[in-house]
């Protein structure tokens, strides 16, 4: 079952030993690791803060905190180190730390450091950096929203910063000092969302060995942010409207139930007018949630963010390095020419690639690779990007090379559908992040091949 961790790394394990048993004594989960490089491996989306030794063999807990940083740089991170480190400890904290401790500390310590950073947002400033001026005014909107108790619904294709731009509500808003508790509603199996949501008592169902607060308890006081709601089964909606009515959850298998002081924001990449015609989405429940709405523009209509994006990703991935690389004028410009179906987090791992290939202090054009491995040398000009007609689609052959063909839509989609579950020997989840969809939209659109007599 699906819920927030404690995620301790401590490579002595006496000491290991002892901070876990204080923390599950304390009604906290934990997850425990040796090293910074199992951290990393343990790092999914469950973990809501991290304890970590600095001192440890191979990567340190500094270099850790700052890997953690850049891929997840709103999770509290807590140093623990003995003395003759704390100095290092502080130029921690100026580098992305919440807090450190020295040991040897008092167990009654490290259950108020737990309880005092547990799914805080520990962001150390603003991610939604705009200046397009269409998300200009899209950050004045979210400023003003920020300040009532109004529930907002974001819209916008997948990667444009949907989450990023609800943490920053959060951020503006009064209960910034509380949790922040982000859960994909897509990315849970339907048979468990519904106990991940609203928590469950010891022996209510099979496998149910203790009671577990859900999702709405661990943001109470603070804010909760369904992403994909839309992809929520109907049955499951009809709860979730009692619970924003009632402003009270009650956990599976229990007869009490808890207020909630809560502020709601969802988002979701379909369109809900349509869910909502199609009888996939309850009427009520979406004027609930849609009291404030939000649309961020894809970043191709957004181009002069790209810029500034662009350089907050240099700066989170490339703070190894004691000089940061400097984006060319001829790079930024094939930058901005890109059509970015993938939105920001294509362009994240654009970035990646470019630190990867550069040699020198400045990116330049032939550094730019983008996810179709097209690359230019330093002796031509971008290529100019192709505008697609109506029903005119670019199509993948066998090894991967783009070439057009005008081709029904739909045969076009289960060729680019199979080709990418090609291209990852079958494994589906990287195919849905490829493709830019949710794993059940996935799962979706593969039973119907399937019914249709396709060789999956």
């Amino acid at each position: 079952m699906s819920v927030a961790k404690i995620l301790v790394v401590e490579d002595d394990p006496a000491l290991q030993e002892a901070l876990v048993d204080i923390l599950t004594l304390n009604d906290l989960e934990v997850t425990a690791v040796s090293s910074a490089e199992q951290a990393l491996v343990a790092l999914d989306d469950d973990i809501a803060m991290v304890f970590s030794d600095i001192r440890m063999d191979g990567m340190d807990g500094y270099s850790l905190m700052k890997r953690i940083r850049a891929l997840k740089p709103y999770l509290p991170i807590v140093l623990m180190t003995a003395y003759g480190t704390i100095e290092q400890a502080v130029d921690a904290m100026k580098s992305g730390a919440v807090d450190y401790m020295v040991k040897p500390f008092e167990a009654d310590v490290l259950v108020q450091k737990a309880r005092a950073y547990f799914n805080r947002d520990a962001s150390l400033e603003d991610d939604f950096v705009v200046s397009d001026p269409a998300s200009v005014q899209i950050k004045n909107m979210a400023n003003r929203v920020a300040k009532s108790t109004a529930s907002v619904m974001i819209t916008g294709e997948s990667g444009t910063g949907k989450e990023v731009l609800a943490r920053y509500i959060h951020q503006q808003s009064e209960r910034k000092d509380q949790a922040f508790v982000a859960i994909n509603c897509a990315a849970i199996p339907d048979s468990m969302l519904e106990a991940v949501l609203f928590g469950y008592e010891k022996g209510a169902f099979t496998g149910a060995l203790k009671s577990m607060p859900g999702k709405f308890e661990q943001a109470n006081k603070g804010t909760i942010f369904l992403d994909e709601v839309g992809e929520m089964r109907v049955d499951l909606q009809a709860k979730l409207l009692r619970v924003l009515q009632e402003r009270e959850v009650e956990r599976i298998g229990s007869l009490q139930t808890l207020a909630l002081d809560i502020r709601v924001i969802s988002a979701s990449n379909i369109n809900m007018k349509q869910a909502i015609t199609d009888g996939r989405f309850r009427e009520d429940l979406f004027y609930r949630l849609n009291v404030f709405p939000l649309h961020l523009p894809a970043l191709r209509d957004r181009p002069k963010d790209i810029y500034n994006i662009a350089n907050k990703l240099l700066l989170r991935h490339g703070d190894s390095r004691c000089t940061r690389p400097q984006l060319s004028e001829q790079a930024m410009s094939r930058l901005v020419a890109h059509d970015w179906p993938g939105n920001i987090r294509e362009l994240d791992n654009v970035i990646q690639r470019a630190l990867v290939m550069v040699g020198g202090e400045q990116i330049d054009a032939s550094n730019i690779v983008f996810d179709d491995g097209v690359q230019v040398t330093e002796n031509k000009e971008p290529q100019p990007t192709i505008k697609l007609e109506k029903n005119t689609i670019n199509a993948l052959d066998d090894d991967g090379l783009a070439s057009m063909s005008t081709l029904d839509l739909k045969a076009r989609e289960t060729e680019l559908i199979l080709s990418v579950l090609k291209r990852n020997n079958g494994h589906r989840q990287k195919t849905a992040e490829d493709l830019n969809l949710s794993p059940r939209t996935l799962r979706y659109k593969l039973a119907k091949l399937k019914d249709q007599g396709v060789d999956i």
